[in-house]
């Protein structure tokens, strides 16, 4: 993050929603000066929106990245547990508020702004799931969420005279009505989407996370980021991602490590396929040689020839580059059986694993 050299007297949570919006321009409409903080991890955030966020709204924006954190909150486990898919929401805003906490100093704010509306959203905005986050995030003193606030017990920024609370909105429940109006009082030509746009919330990256979640020895931030380009296949702990198209390819190869194994067909188009090798545990060469034949049959071209194809396995970083050519047949049934995983499955674990950690 830059260093800070305006004050402000509030900075707030700005998921890009349409809610997180609205709850700025409510506390920017009473003349004071908000920095909204745009979390960044694997899962969510568009940072590459920020400086256009900023001049159609209005607003000053920092994107802060907190995948370290994020990630590190997954492998633990969330204390207050999943959604739907794998989606910890309560515990997520309970990170983003603590780490908005340990930023109001820097930028010189004496409170925090959320969005929520109570009522909106089963899991995390219920009153007293507020209440918990609240809590949790020690934030009890500095938060307020100006578009539910008519809602809840005054606030100390209200009770000082900071904010007016008169000027503050009573939003329940889930309708869109009146964040629409509000939407067209500011001349938002653009409107957000309600959310942020969370991949844990969606199931097809559910089945895509959690093999990471249960596979990994030290599951990453570099493991998530892989795991969201591509196709992902299994074999047990063996796992391979395979690019869709050039985008994929492209992105695969700046998102790889030095220890990955990097497989391309030779002679033919085809996909790049990155075989992640986890710490103390490299693939031996009848696996290494499997996943060759199986990558290999995802170029029709290498397929349809029905003869044995050389494939490259690359591996080692841009100053030191291993590489070795490997003969084929290009194999979509294997040995090693690659899977995707369905989400069915991958719920049924998460389920399990609740279950048995509630006892």
């Amino acid at each position: 993050m830059e260093k800070v050299t305006k004050q402000y007297d509030a900075v707030a949570l700005l998921s890009g929603g349409l809610d997180s919006l609205l709850a700025v321009k409510v506390i920017q409409d009473q003349g004071l000066r908000v920095k909204g903080l745009h979390f960044v991890t694997p899962f969510f955030g568009k940072p590459h929106l920020v400086r256009h966020w900023e001049k159609l709204y209005g607003m000053e924006i920092d994107a802060i990245d907190v995948s370290e954190e994020y990630v590190r909150m997954m492998v633990e486990r969330p204390v207050h547990g999943f959604g739907k898919t794998l989606n910890p929401c309560v515990d997520c805003k309970i990170l983003m508020l603590r780490k908005a906490h340990e930023l109001m100093e820097s930028y010189g704010a004496k409170f925090i702004i959320s969005g929520e509306v109570i009522g909106q959203r089963p899991m995390s905005q219920r009153r007293d799931t507020l209440n918990v986050i609240k809590r949790d995030a020690d934030v009890q003193a500095v938060l307020l969420r100006p578009l539910c606030a008519l809602c809840q017990d005054p606030t100390p920024m209200e009770e000082s005279g900071l904010v007016q609370r008169d000027k503050l909105l009573g939003l329940f429940g889930r309708g869109r009505k009146e964040q629409l109006r509000l939407a067209d009082h500011y001349g938002f030509t653009e409107i957000p989407s309600p959310g942020g746009g969370c991949k844990l919330t969606e199931r097809e990256n559910g089945r895509r996370y959690w093999p990471v979640l249960k596979y990994s020895p030290n599951p990453s931030v570099a493991d998530f980021k892989l795991a969201n380009i591509g196709r992902q296949y299994w074999s047990g702990t063996h796992w391979m991602s395979v690019g869709r198209n050039q985008m994929d390819n492209d992105s695969l190869l700046k998102v790889k490590l030095d220890t990955d194994l990097v497989f391309k067909v030779v002679d033919y188009p085809g996909p790049i396929s990155i075989g992640r090798q986890f710490e103390s545990a490299p693939w031996s060469e009848e696996v290494i040689a499997d996943a060759a034949a199986w990558a290999a049959s995802y170029s029709p071209k290498a397929k349809k020839a029905g003869v044995p194809v050389k494939v490259s396995v690359v591996t080692g970083s841009k100053e030191n580059v291993e590489e070795r050519i490997i003969t084929v047949t290009p194999l979509r049934e294997t040995p090693m059986g690659w899977a995707e995983w369905c989400w069915p499955d991958a719920k049924e674990e998460i389920r399990e694993e609740a279950r048995a950690r509630a006892k």
